[in-house]
């Protein structure tokens, strides 16, 4: 038996019973909990229990990022979201959407909780929460669209279920790849929801404190709070967040929508012209080929529909092949300067077969607004 949901042996099936069991205290903190989930750590071990157990509470300290530390001055939990430590590729190419989503919710309702809990112990409502938004080590993985489109959905869930939650977000450590991802999603918002999104600059601890007590703040955002050991970050409360191995994966890749498709004849190539007007713009790809491998790289002219040879324009994105026929392929690139950027589709080095190649563009901009 293959050990996956729908194709267990008796044992196999006793063994998921019996892990699912002794978990039991640190299932809510896992972020899916599907059979799906739980049996990628049984077959990681031969299905023994008792290691599968030691496995998954060690790896749920070290892939989680974020998490409630502290109160602000008014009462209210503060929530950090950790964003730099976290792919979100290798997260969805190990679990469900749904399951995603599944863990945001249960975020959620622990923030919600919390605030019941303040309610009790101060005597007065709490009925919000103070969130930070960390974007220190942001990179181009995190414009990925999957995950984007994801993050687009769980936004619209945040704000039709709720509502007035929020009290504050503020974001630290900022630079241009959080304006084009805020670009992205602010959409999905409500005015009144972005109002309450700050960006801060340079002086980012010194107004973190005038809304969070210092002996409430981990001593890594400038306050004095620690862990018992004398630990800044907090650890005990603030996930550190890892890279999640290979072998979680549930697959190797996610279908995707694509916008075009074109027919590339042998010995030939098919490029796509996209002219960038200000710096700080992001290209993102999407791609796959039917049959065999394509080329692809990424090229800068300065004009406009003027048909030119790869070796006549500069290269950015270096030319290589692709074997997208077998994963899809996507990436992405910064504009540093205006110019035309051409998307090269390369199958000059096939003198027998054509390629026929499906694929999406898109040209992010830098949110103006912050």
């Amino acid at each position: 038996m293959s050990g996956r949901v729908g194709d267990l042996s008796p044992r196999q099936a006793e063994a998921l019973a019996q892990f699912r069991e002794k978990i039991q205290d640190v299932l809510p903190q896992c972020p899916f909990q599907s059979d799906h989930f739980l049996l990628r750590w049984l077959r990681a071990r031969n299905f023994n229990v008792q290691k599968s157990e030691a496995m998954l509470r060690k790896v749920l300290e070290k892939y989680l990022a974020g998490g409630i530390c502290g109160y602000d001055r008014e009462g209210s939990p503060v929530y950090y979201d950790v964003v730099g430590p976290v792919d979100p590729k290798p997260i969805l190419l190990s679990v469900s959407k749904q399951d995603f989503i599944k863990y945001k919710v249960r975020d959620c309702e622990m923030l919600w909780k919390e605030c019941d809990l303040q309610s009790a112990r101060l005597g007065k409502t709490v009925e919000s929460v103070t969130m930070i938004y960390d974007c220190e080590d942001m990179g181009l993985k995190h414009l990925w669209k999957p995950a984007a489109d994801l993050g687009g959905e769980i936004l619209t869930m945040f704000e039709d279920n709720y509502p007035e939650t929020l009290k504050r977000l503020f974001v630290i450590k900022a630079h241009t790849l959080f304006s084009v991802a805020y670009n992205l999603v602010k959409h999905f918002l409500s005015e009144e929801t972005r109002r309450k999104v700050i960006v801060l600059g340079s002086n980012w601890q010194e107004v973190l404190l005038k809304h969070i007590d210092p002996e409430e703040l981990p001593g890594i955002y400038g306050g004095k709070m620690t862990d018992p050991d004398g630990d800044p970050r907090c650890r005990t409360k603030l996930k550190q967040g890892g890279q999640v191995p290979h072998s979680y994966y549930a697959r190797e890749f996610i279908k995707v929508q694509y916008d075009q498709c074109v027919s590339i004849s042998r010995g030939s190539s098919h490029q796509l012209e996209y002219e960038i007007l200000a710096p700080g713009c992001v290209l993102r790809w999407q791609f796959c080929s039917e049959g065999a491998d394509i080329g692809f790289g990424v090229f800068l002219k300065k004009k406009l529909g003027e048909r030119m040879k790869a070796g006549q324009m500069q290269e950015v994105v270096p030319s290589q092949r692709y074997n997208a026929h077998l994963v899809p392929e996507d990436g992405f690139f910064t504009c540093a300067e205006p110019g035309v950027y051409v998307l090269r589709f390369d199958n000059t080095y096939s003198m027998l077969q054509s390629k026929k190649v499906s694929f999406a563009v898109e040209v992010l901009l830098p949110n103006n607004d912050s």
